[in-house]
């Protein structure tokens, strides 16, 4: 059998995405079929832990850098902020050989970062993930049918490791797409970032009347049970354009308070329309 480009991979954070994409890798036909190692460390991790971890899939837990480090793959799975500062590290201990990835919901400035660097980096993005964190949430279906977004500035997707990372993925059921870094963070900005907000903010403002909400309000409220650790970076690495989609979202809300207190049903009604379309359409997708 010949040799597959990636042997062997390295989580850096081995929390509720890090273990998901784990599993969902090793658990694929093409990991299996070339006995991938997969190794990781977390800086967070007990005894107990690292234990819980090996039984959910993790072959080895390292805490020597340039061990960790020196795998074909290594993909970043703490906070984007951590993920930011980590590649100085590994810089100085990976081999020039070595792909970076990461699994960070903004690309723009750890992408910047990897080419000040020079490291062979390519980010990723699994659109996919639940409200609460830590590995015991995490499953090897998180990912199933998901889609993967791929930020690559170099052209590293066309070589021997990007196809092979790409064929990973598939096999592990999930789809991808590419874009860059900067189209990245608007697109997830208006997609997932402003739902977040939303949603936080809808739970505030209506913290008084919950107690007589019911099940359609739990629905749209879902996303305020997120964590603030996560999203704390987040914001921070991506706040013009979620400030930007805020913005324009206020805008089109106050276009809709004007067509409800003048009862433009018809335009109501449109919207209702387009908005059914469209939920179509998403449903289908996601089955896909």
């Amino acid at each position: 059998m010949v040799e597959p480009p990636i042997r062997s991979i390295s989580f850096i954070g081995l929390g509720l995405i890090g273990m998901s994409l784990l599993r969902a890798i090793k658990s694929s036909p093409l990991a299996r079929e070339h006995s991938i190692l997969f190794q990781g460390f977390d800086p967070n991790f007990t005894e107990s832990d690292r234990c819980d971890v090996k039984e959910l899939g993790l072959d080895s837990f390292i805490e020597d850098k340039q061990r960790l480090y020196s795998a074909d793959l290594l993909i970043l799975s703490a906070p984007v902020e951590v993920n930011i500062a980590l590649l100085e590290e590994i810089k100085q201990f990976a081999p020039p050989a070595t792909l970076v990835s990461d699994v960070s919901s903004t690309k723009s400035l750890i992408a910047r970062k990897a080419r000040e660097l020079a490291l062979p980096f390519i980010g990723m993005h699994p659109m996919a993930g639940k409200e609460q964190r830590g590995y015991r949430e995490s499953h090897e279906e998180l990912l199933l049918n998901k889609r993967v977004i791929f930020c690559d500035d170099h052209g590293l997707l066309a070589g021997e490791k990007g196809q092979f990372l790409v064929r990973l993925l598939e096999s592990a059921g999930c789809t991808t797409l590419s874009m860059t870094p900067d189209d990245h963070d608007r697109v997830i900005a208006q997609v997932s970032h402003l739902p977040q907000l939303l949603s936080t903010l809808l739970m505030g403002y209506c913290g008084e009347s919950i107690s007589k909400s019911g099940p359609g309000f739990a629905t749209l409220a879902r996303l305020a049970g997120s964590s603030w650790d996560i999203w704390r970076d987040i914001v921070a690495t991506n706040s013009d354009n979620i400030a930007d989609e805020l913005d324009n979202f206020a805008k089109e809300l106050s276009r809709l308070s004007e067509e409800v207190r003048q009862l433009r049903l018809e335009q109501l009604e449109t919207r209702f329309r387009e908005a059914n379309r469209l939920y179509q359409t998403l449903k289908e997708m996601n089955r896909s």
